[in-house]
């Protein structure tokens, strides 16, 4: 008799056991297909937005490539009408000597030849002479530079001298931070706001360094052992834009690609990478923060020295 009060008790709780698994899977069942359900519906939605992204910078691309298909039929005169209505931003340095440089170069000597009045060697006109080295002030430094073989200044093609301008700003974290690197976090941002750097465009890096010039103890920054402080590049963000993206030149406000840090310790390997892809950079650029980050225009000049390492530039952008 016991044991069948026993059987029958274990029956009950096995079947009342059994009621609440199913319950549970029954009410839990839908619970989890409306979770799955929401999940594909997210993730429908997001890939929605990055297709309409997407679609947006194509459009954008083409349009950009049915005016310049259009272009053909303005004269130069026209063109140049509407470029002499826009706003010029001089992004060079004035130099002269005791500016700041790379300090293994000598400082700047100067000397009138011939003044108005009185000179070395005659008067009656104005004419100097001047003693510097090719990386002096805001200036080009040629792929020869660091690289035996690459090209001169005087081999870079007019054509590599007129480009869009792309100003990625990193301002705010050098103030911050005056060690920082520019990272991929900042060239994406610049292109989730303005679609795809253009290819064979020039990239100025914004640090507002420039603003410390003309205290050379200021810009080179140092500590009390010596070592330098002062933002610069950094090799991913440089591989994507020179592989990547095919750009044609690159700039920043300080005197160095390196950042301090590194050329403390005599680490030019940014700089070396540049030129080494025979692409072209300038040093020591300024008023950054006066042009715009995306839709201006570089134009950067130089002399043509023949076999020359480097010369001072005069660059300036077309501002729309």
């Amino acid at each position: 008799m016991t044991d069948t009060k026993g059987k029958n008790g274990l029956v009950v709780l096995l079947v009342a056991l059994g009621l609440t698994l199913g319950i549970g899977i029954l009410i839990g069942v839908p619970f989890a297909l409306v979770a799955v359900q929401h999940a594909r519906e997210t993730s429908r939605r997001d890939q929605v937005v990055k297709n309409l992204k997407q679609l947006q910078l194509a459009l954008e691309n083409y349009e950009k490539k049915q005016a310049l298909q259009a272009l053909p039929g303005v004269t130069l005169a026209e063109a140049l009408a509407v470029i002499k209505s826009k706003q010029f931003v001089d992004l060079t340095h004035a130099f002269e000597p005791g500016i700041p440089h790379w300090p293994g170069f000598p400082d700047e000597k100067r000397e009138t030849l011939y003044g108005y009045e009185d000179g070395k060697m005659g008067k009656g006109f104005f004419a100097q002479q001047f003693t510097h080295v090719g990386q002096w002030g805001t200036h080009c430094d040629p792929p020869a530079h660091f690289v035996k073989g690459k090209r001169t200044i005087d081999q870079i093609d007019p054509k590599e001298m007129i480009l869009a301008l792309v100003v990625i700003d990193v301002h705010e974290k050098v103030a911050k931070n005056p060690d920082y690197t520019i990272s991929m976090d900042d060239v994406q941002d610049w292109e989730r706001r303005h679609g795809s750097i253009p290819e064979d465009a020039f990239v100025a890096m914004r640090t507002d360094w420039s603003k410390r010039w003309p205290d050379a103890k200021a810009m080179r920054n140092e500590d009390a052992k010596g070592v330098a402080h002062y933002p610069g590049w950094s090799k991913d963000v440089l591989k994507y834009l020179y592989e990547k993206r095919k750009i044609t030149a690159s700039g920043h406000e300080t005197t160095d690609t390196d950042p301090g840090i590194a050329t403390s310790k005599d680490d030019y390997s940014l700089e070396t990478y540049i030129l080494g892809t025979d692409h072209y950079q300038i040093e020591l650029l300024t008023n950054l923060d006066k042009v715009p980050e995306a839709g201006a225009i570089v134009v950067a000049t130089f002399p043509k020295p023949k076999g020359g390492s480097g010369f001072p530039a005069r660059v300036f952008a077309i501002v729309p």
